[in-house]
């Protein structure tokens, strides 16, 4: 008897087919899953605005941060997908059932052709592979966790990253908050050897109960440390990223100095900071939590954040600076990468308490 052939695996060929629509992959309670095929995966240095180039394995997010930034891709993928009625009936009126940022971590695309798309665009001496391999960085997780529950049962990137091991002399980093990382311990020690690696945990604070309330899908603290210690065992370089910095939450500086000094504990090897920017599809979502959450701090993010999708800068400068002390109170160095320059010197001269929270409109 004939078998329809599995749209999610290659042909007989090797080729993937092309499928234009989103058929649902999969449910999680709330969550669904949709499978795509991504005609490509590696955006480069022009598409992403920064000096790295991004690999995404999903599109959307399950954690549900709410002060996430990259909801905006998901509304513009969903959008498109409703817009062609490549969605079935009942999955497009779900999603157009609820606002973009909330589709974001209840309706997630699985890209699963990432690693053979990322193959073909990696071929060996091809434009894209040599000019990696002057030193450019690959960076996996800009705006989806790459470790995400998807990730458990799809591999996604986990297949991403058997693709990376087959080319030496590489630069790549991964941003996660999942403790799902160590799985593939092996596989990035592998990688280690032949490539520059380094796996960068965002955290932003160690108080469980906190975490919940602004994370509330996403793995525990205590979990994410423990990560950080079985990949610096494996010999991964692993860090984390105190990103973003939440003015009136999480920037209390005792807060920031325990958070620093677990993370040394943990063995971690950089420490990455930056405060919360607050882009419009993310502050349609942050700035009511904020009004629910934490009232008292509504006015002074209305102010803060009224016409800039920064904060002051002086408050960016001076938690820059609180950060770059503790670093060097416990022997951590601060910066994206070893080369940045922000690891070097740090300032010398004394640097009063910071006040955060009262320094919004500053």
């Amino acid at each position: 008897m004939s078998r329809t052939p599995d749209p999610f695996l290659p042909l007989p060929s090797g080729r993937w087919p092309v499928r234009a629509d989103l058929p649902v992959l999969g449910q999680q309670n709330d969550i669904t899953y949709y499978a795509s095929h991504a005609a490509s995966v590696l955006n480069d240095t022009r598409m992403t605005g920064m000096a790295y180039w991004s690999v995404n394995p999903y599109t959307g997010c399950a954690f549900g941060c709410a002060y996430c930034y990259a909801r905006y891709a998901h509304r513009y993928v969903m959008e498109r997908a409703v817009t062609a009625r490549s969605l079935p009936d009942d999955s497009a009126a779900a999603i157009t059932a609820i606002p973009p940022w909330l589709a974001f971590e209840r309706h997630i695309v699985v890209k699963r052709n990432a690693p053979d798309a990322l193959a073909r665009a990696l071929r060996q001496g091809g434009p894209r592979h040599l000019a990696l391999l002057k030193g450019e960085m690959i960076l996996i997780g800009t705006a989806t966790d790459p470790y995400q529950p998807a990730e458990r049962r799809y591999r996604v990137t986990r297949g991403i990253l058997e693709v990376l091991a087959e080319h030496p002399g590489l630069h790549i980093g991964i941003i996660t908050k999942s403790p799902l990382i160590t799985r593939d311990a092996d596989l990035l020690a592998r990688i280690a050897r032949r490539s520059e690696i380094s796996v960068h945990v965002s955290l932003i604070t160690t108080d469980r109960a906190l975490a919940r309330r602004l994370e509330p899908r996403a793995p525990t603290p205590a979990s994410r440390l423990r990560a950080i210690a079985r990949l610096r065992d494996a010999g991964v370089e692993a860090g984390i990223n105190i990103m973003p910095v939440l003015p009136g939450i999480t920037d209390d500086p005792a807060m920031l100095d325990a958070l620093v000094r677990e993370a040394a504990q943990a063995g971690a090897s950089r420490i990455g900071v930056c405060a919360l920017r607050l882009q419009h599809e993310a502050r349609k979502r942050y700035l009511p939590f904020i009004a629910q959450e934490f009232p008292h701090l509504a006015p002074s993010y209305a102010a803060a954040y009224a016409h800039h999708s920064d904060v002051s800068e002086r408050y960016r400068k001076g938690l820059s600076r609180y950060v770059k002390e503790l670093g060097r109170k416990y022997g951590i160095r601060v910066g994206e990468r070893a080369e940045d320059p922000e690891a070097e010197a740090l300032p010398a001269e004394p640097t009063p308490d910071p006040q955060y929270a009262f320094e919004l409109t500053s």
